[in-house]
């Protein structure tokens, strides 16, 4: 175990966040345009090869979790930032679509170990009842991840060009977050005391055979589903309501400052209610902002707030989902519950951005998707009852 302070090593962690989350996420994000015009791609081909690497760390999640029960975080987050630069490095060199993909599935497997799913697991079994205040401080930390690298990455790609700024930044990566993980976080964890009478000692394979996992599941896959299509859609539906592209991408980074505010009030208030009374809350709360977001048709101060309540929603949405497992079966193996548990998650919100798109296409608007997907929110209500 390291015997650094409690404050500082959840400071490391959350620093690690903000770089890795920066680099292994937003940077796409911000240089997809460059990409396709130097490759001739296409935005749309170059984020759907990213959103593989997601869907892979998905499926990675669930060994991550189990490694990081059973070896603890030091040796698979490192080693995890390793395997995230040579990804980058691997983009950077990529001649075509086969190895830019490749790249990306090599990110993956580093997203699952460095990401907010392997973060949780740290911090349940690290600060067990205070975990909900750490958690807390981790996702407002990796909030931070897009403001603080989103000019970095747009700075870069003006003085170099995307593959320089890709590799510069797997070496920013390897340089920045191997010492905070190694240094940081402990080699093994300390043994858990024996459970005492009464206390269940859940294993994962008991879990996801019970019905109140499958709810859980259902609940959280559908809310996800439907908060990430609405709010990253957010845009194109604002602008069919008469915004301007320039007033709609200020919605959408309001929208983003409304996770954070989202996250400070999940964590102040009360938690001595049943488990599945602040997922019920969270996708009630979320089927009636995304059906004002498909029915108000302006102004657009109002449309604004709507958005950034929306955004709050979101934002308390990542704090839900990561108590939701410790909550309810406790933190022993709370990684390889967590792991099984998070993939379908993961795997719903990397399709997020291309699912409100055609969800839109389909129903023919983007105001109907977001009643659609208000529907869809309102399973999640349903089946939170019996998680």
């Amino acid at each position: 175990m390291s015997n650094r302070p409690l404050g500082v090593r959840l400071a490391a962690l959350s620093i690690g966040q903000v770089i890795s989350w920066g680099i292994l996420y937003y940077t796409l994000i911000v240089a997809a345009p460059a990409i396709a015009d130097e490759t001739g791609w296409g935005v749309a081909t170059v984020t759907l090869c990213f959103s593989g690497g997601l869907i892979v760390s998905a499926a990675a999640g669930i060994v991550v979790g189990r490694w990081l029960d059973d070896r603890g975080p030091r040796l698979v987050m490192t080693l995890g930032a390793v395997v995230g630069s040579l990804g980058l490095v691997i983009v950077s060199a990529a001649s075509d679509l086969v190895v830019f993909t490749l790249g990306w599935v090599v990110c993956g497997l580093a997203q699952a170990a460095v990401l907010y799913q392997a973060a949780f697991t740290v911090i349940a079994r690290r600060h067990g009842d205070s975990r909900r205040s750490a958690m807390t401080i981790l996702t407002l930390a990796g909030g931070l991840a897009s403001t603080v690298f989103a000019p970095i990455v747009a700075g870069l790609l003006t003085a170099f060009d995307w593959r320089a700024t890709f590799l510069i930044l797997a070496g920013a990566l390897l340089v920045l977050t191997v010492p905070l993980h190694w240094f940081f976080l402990e080699r093994a964890w300390a043994p858990l005391p024996p459970a005492h009478a009464g206390e269940a000692v859940h294993h994962v394979g008991a879990v996801i055979r019970t019905r109140r996992f499958w709810m859980l599941e259902v609940s959280m896959v559908a809310l996800a589903a439907a908060l990430f299509s609405v709010t990253l859609a957010i845009i194109p539906l604002y602008m069919e309501k008469g915004m301007t592209y320039e007033l709609a991408a200020w919605a959408l980074g309001l929208l983003g400052a409304g996770q954070v505010i989202g996250r400070l009030l999940y964590v102040a208030v009360p938690h001595r209610t049943e488990p599945w009374i602040p997922l019920a809350i969270t996708s009630s709360l979320a089927v009636v902002l995304l059906a004002l977001m498909g029915l108000v048709p302006g102004p657009p101060w109002l449309l604004i707030g709507i958005g950034i309540i929306a955004g709050a929603v979101r934002g308390a949405q990542t704090l839900v989902q990561g108590s939701a497992v410790a909550d309810r079966w406790g933190t022993r193996n709370y990684g390889s519950i967590n792991g099984v548990f998070a993939a379908p998650i993961t795997a719903i919100s990397a399709l997020g951005p291309a699912l409100g798109p055609v969800i839109a296409v389909a129903v023919g608007g983007y105001s109907a998707m977001a009643l659609v997907m208000a529907g869809v929110a309102m399973i999640a209500v349903i089946t939170a009852r019996f998680s």
